[in-house]
């Protein structure tokens, strides 16, 4: 059974930076892609930044030159770096994994950015 855990959200100050991970286990093969969604109180749940095993990025127009997708095949894991943090970052940050037709989801991580 194919299991993703994301670690390292929390609370940090405006313009701070955190780095968030994704680990997959249960997973004998590369997924296709792997990418970062959030969804914040009282909104829909929006795509952050995606990684195909190609190496293709793509962000959301909000992130674009603070959030950097990174991924390491060999392990199936997945990083977010984001720095220049906003209040309107703060929400649950999801992982998400592809595998042909299939799609797995991570439990979330909060990020709250906040003075």
């Amino acid at each position: 059974q194919v299991q993703l855990v994301e670690s390292g959200g929390g609370l940090v100050q405006p313009g701070g930076s955190l780095r968030l991970s994704c680990a997959a286990s249960g997973m004998r093969f590369r997924f296709n892609a792997m990418g970062w969604y959030r969804q914040a109180p009282g909104k829909q749940r929006e795509l952050v930044a995606h990684s195909t095993s190609g190496g293709t990025t793509t962000y959301a127009d909000s992130v674009k030159g603070r959030f950097t997708i990174s991924r390491d095949n060999a392990k199936n894991t997945v990083y977010l770096q984001m720095n220049s943090l906003k209040p309107e970052d703060t929400a649950v940050y999801y992982c998400n994994a592809e595998f042909f037709a299939s799609s797995y989801w991570g439990q979330g991580t909060q990020v709250t950015v906040s003075s």
